[in-house]
C-alpha cells in the first residue's frame, strides 16, 4: 500500500469517527481503521465528501498507508483495549513514529506507556480531547503531552483542527509523559464541580421561589449574558426550557435524580489526596453524585431523618435570584482556583513545567467548561505566572469579595431550610479557611503529639518539639 496518509485514526466509534472527519475537512489525508471493517467502510461511504480517507482492513495495511514519521491516533476505550491496540501497533512501527492516545486515559497509565514506547524509539503522546462528539468534529480543546520533539511534528496538525478563540488555537503543548492526560483529568474534575454548582443553583431557585423549570431556564439564559456566560450555563437554560414529548411535563422533572459518572472525577480527588491539595468543591461534587445513587440509604432516610426546618419565605424574589447568581460565580471561581492549584502541584511533583495561563487559554473554546471568565484566568497568570492562589489575584479577589455577603446568605438560608448545597457550602468554607489568620490545626497538632509523639512546631521559636504528656509534661527538641 502506498504511504500517503498524513495521519491515521484507529477506533471509529463516534469520537474517533468525528476526529477523522475533522482531520479530513482540514485537508489532511487520513488513514482510517477499525477492528470491525464495516465501521471503516461506513465512515468512507457516509462521509467521503469530507475529504481524503485511506481505509484499511488490517492494522498492517493501516500502518503501511502512513507517511513517516507515522502519526497514529488511538481512539478506543481506556485501559485494556488501549494496551491491546498499542501491543498490535508497536511491532509495525519504526523509530521516530508517533502514537497518540486521545482517549480518557488515567495519567499513570500514560506515564507507563510513554516509558515503554520510548524504549522502542517511539513517541507516545497522551492527549486530552474535550468537547464531546461535536467538539471532535468541529473543533475540540486539545491537551497533548509527550516529548517536545513529537509536538514539532504533531502540533501544527492538532492546532489546525482545534477550536479557535480570537484566532488562537485551543491547543498547546502541555508537558512531558502524562501531563496532557493529567490536565484533561483536572478539567473533568472542574467540570464535575461546575455541574454540581449549577444543579445546586437550580435547586435553590426551585425550592426557594417555587419556580418552574421553564422559569428557572429563563433565569439561566439571562445569566448567560453576563459574567457567568459559559457552555454549561447555556445548555442548562436549554434543558430547563425543554418539554417532555411523552408527558407534556418539564423534561428535567421526569428524569431520575441519580447522577452517573465515568471515573475522572474520582481520579481527580484521589490524586489531590496524594498531592495533599484541597479541592473541596470537586470532591463534594463527586460525592454528591455518589450520594444521589445511594438508593438504599436514601430510601432508609426518607420519613425517618427529621428536617426541623422552617418554611422558606422569600420576600424579595429578584434579590434572592441575584444572591444565588453571586454565590454561584464565587463558588465556580473556587473550583477553578483549586483545580489550577492541583495542576501546579502535579507539575512540580512530576517536573512538567505546565503553563497554567496557557491551560486557561486553550479551555476558552471547544471544551465543556469553556466560559467567559477563562479570559480573566489567563490574564491573571499573565500578570503573575507563579501566582500561588488564583483567588488572590486582584480581579478575582475583588469579584468574589463583592459576592461574599450574598454567598453567606444563600448557604445559611439553605441550611436553615434543609436544602443540601454541598458544593456551595464547601466552597465557602474553603474561602474562609484559606483567608483565615489562624486555623484550629494547632490543636490537631497538639493532639497528634499527645497520642503519637508526632511533634509540633512553635510560633515563638524555630525547631520541632515534643511534650512528655504522660510524664512530667516537659518539652524537649525533637
Amino acid at each position: 500500500m502506498t504511504a500517503r496518509a498524513q495521519i491515521g485514526v484507529t477506533g471509529l466509534a463516534v469520537m474517533g469517527r468525528n476526529l477523522a472527519r475533522n482531520f479530513a475537512r482540514h485537508g489532511y489525508t487520513v488513514a482510517v481503521h477499525n477492528r470491525s471493517y464495516a465501521k471503516t467502510q461506513s465512515l468512507v461511504a457516509d462521509h467521503g465528501s469530507d475529504g481524503d480517507f485511506v481505509p484499511s482492513e488490517s492494522m498492517a495495511d493501516f500502518v503501511a498507508s502512513l507517511e513517516r514519521p507515522r502519526k497514529v491516533v488511538i481512539m478506543v476505550k481506556a485501559g485494556g483495549p488501549t494496551d491491546a491496540v498499542i501491543a498490535e501497533l508497536v511491532p509495525l512501527l519504526e523509530e521516530g513514529d508517533i502514537v497518540i492516545d486521545a482517549g480518557n486515559a488515567h495519567f499513570p497509565d500514560t506515564r507507563r506507556r510513554e516509558a515503554e514506547l520510548k524504549a522502542h524509539g517511539l513517541h507516545f503522546v497522551g492527549t486530552g480531547v474535550s468537547g464531546g462528539e461535536e467538539g471532535a468534529l468541529n473543533g475540540p480543546s486539545i491537551m497533548p503531552g509527550g516529548s517536545r520533539e513529537s509536538y514539532e511534528w504533531l502540533g501544527p496538525i492538532l492546532e489546525d483542527i482545534s477550536a479557535k478563540v480570537d484566532g488562537v488555537p485551543c491547543c498547546t503543548y502541555v508537558g512531558s509523559d502524562g501531563a496532557g492526560h493529567f490536565v484533561k483529568m483536572v478539567h473533568n474534575g472542574i467540570e464535575y464541580a461546575d455541574m454540581q454548582l449549577i444543579a445546586e443553583a437550580y435547586d435553590l431557585l426551585k425550592q426557594g421561589l417555587g419556580a418552574s423549570a421553564a422559569e428557572i431556564g429563563e433565569i439561566f439564559a439571562e445569566w448567560n449574558t453576563g459574567d457567568l456566560e459559559s457552555f454549561l450555563i447555556e445548555i442548562t437554560a436549554e434543558v430547563l426550557r425543554h418539554t417532555d414529548a411523552a408527558t407534556g411535563q418539564a423534561f428535567v422533572d421526569v428524569i431520575l435524580d441519580q447522577a452517573e459518572q465515568k471515573g475522572t472525577g474520582r481520579w481527580t480527588v484521589q490524586n489531590a489526596l496524594d498531592l495533599g491539595v484541597p479541592i473541596t468543591g470537586i470532591a463534594e461534587a463527586t460525592f454528591a453524585r455518589a450520594l444521589s445513587g445511594s438508593v438504599p440509604q436514601r430510601t432508609a432516610a426518607r420519613g425517618v431523618l427529621v428536617a426541623d426546618s422552617a418554611a422558606w419565605d422569600i420576600a424579595d424574589r429578584d434579590a434572592f435570584v441575584e444572591d444565588v447568581r453571586l454565590a454561584l460565580y464565587a463558588s465556580k471561581v473556587v473550583a477553578y482556583s483549586q483545580g489550577f492549584d492541583q495542576i501546579a502541584a502535579a507539575s512540580t511533583e512530576f517536573g512538567w513545567d505546565i503553563d497554567r495561563g496557557a491551560m486557561a487559554r486553550i479551555w476558552r473554546g471547544g471544551c465543556i467548561i469553556r466560559a467567559r471568565f477563562l479570559n480573566r484566568i489567563t490574564e491573571a497568570y499573565e500578570r503573575q505566572a507563579d501566582l500561588p492562589l488564583l483567588l488572590a489575584d486582584e480581579y478575582f479577589a475583588s469579584a468574589v469579595g463583592n459576592g461574599v455577603a450574598a454567598w453567606r446568605r444563600i448557604v445559611s438560608s439553605a441550611a436553615l431550610n434543609g436544602v443540601p448545597t454541598p458544593a456551595f457550602s464547601s466552597s465557602l468554607a474553603y474561602y474562609d479557611g484559606v483567608r483565615a489568620e489562624r486555623l484550629p490545626a494547632n490543636l490537631i497538632q497538639a493532639q497528634r503529639d499527645f497520642f503519637g509523639a508526632h511533634t509540633y512546631r512553635r510560633t515563638d521559636r524555630d525547631g520541632t518539639f515534643h511534650t512528655e504528656w504522660t510524664a512530667d509534661r516537659s518539652e524537649s527538641p525533637a
